[in-house]
């Protein structure tokens, strides 16, 4: 199989992974620009797996505001050194999660943060809708975690649809990046403002 400059060139347009690395994605896709996506974004997530638990004391905060000033977002976005706060790739990432906030109106950052209580309140109200339409109880416990993950995409920004890529999750864009820039990326905090309406 000849993988062609041009189905590089795109791959590497779809995902921002380096000219080689496509270049054997596609290789080992034998061809398929959507498996070779799959393949790099899985790739991906084993980098920034491994970085993970390095500190990421540097970074950048960052102010968004849409819609004529009525939806404003601060956010603070993290990384290990100085010099990949002011690279380009690093500022767009910033940003972009800023404009996610601000459009999908997440609460937490990470599942991990949502307060214990808040979670068994979920948990015990999405029982009682499992129970109340009839399910069998063999196959309840697993309808209750399905709509569980569903809640969590819904408040956690890091589970959420990236709103430029929905086919993609807000962490596995940020792992792309990790893997791009060879640093752990991650947000520190953020605020979500609206004119008349809370975060």
């Amino acid at each position: 199989m000849v993988v062609t400059a041009a189905s590089v060139k795109e791959l590497r347009e779809r995902t921002g992974a380096g000219m080689m690395d496509c270049k054997a994605a596609l290789t080992q896709a034998g061809g398929d620009l959507d498996k070779a996506v799959d393949i790099l974004r899985k790739q991906g997530i084993a980098v920034a797996g491994k970085k993970a638990g390095r500190a990421a004391r540097e970074g950048i905060i960052t102010a968004y505001v849409h819609l004529g000033g009525r939806i404003g977002v601060l956010l603070e976005l993290n990384c290990e050194t100085d010099f990949v706060s002011r690279t380009p790739e690093f500022q767009k990432l910033a940003h972009e999660l800023a404009m996610q906030v601000a459009a999908s109106r997440p609460l937490y950052t990470t599942r991990e943060e949502v307060p214990v209580g808040e979670v068994e309140k979920e948990r015990a109200i999405q029982r009682e809708r499992v129970v109340a339409e009839g399910k069998p109880e063999r196959v309840a416990d697993k309808i209750v975690e399905g709509r569980m993950d569903k809640f969590y995409r819904e408040i956690c920004l890091m589970e959420q649809p990236f709103i430029r890529d929905p086919d993609c999750r807000v962490s596995e864009v940020v792992a792309g990046v990790v893997a791009r820039i060879g640093e752990n990326i991650a947000v520190g905090r953020f605020s979500r403002f609206e004119i008349g309406g809370r975060q």
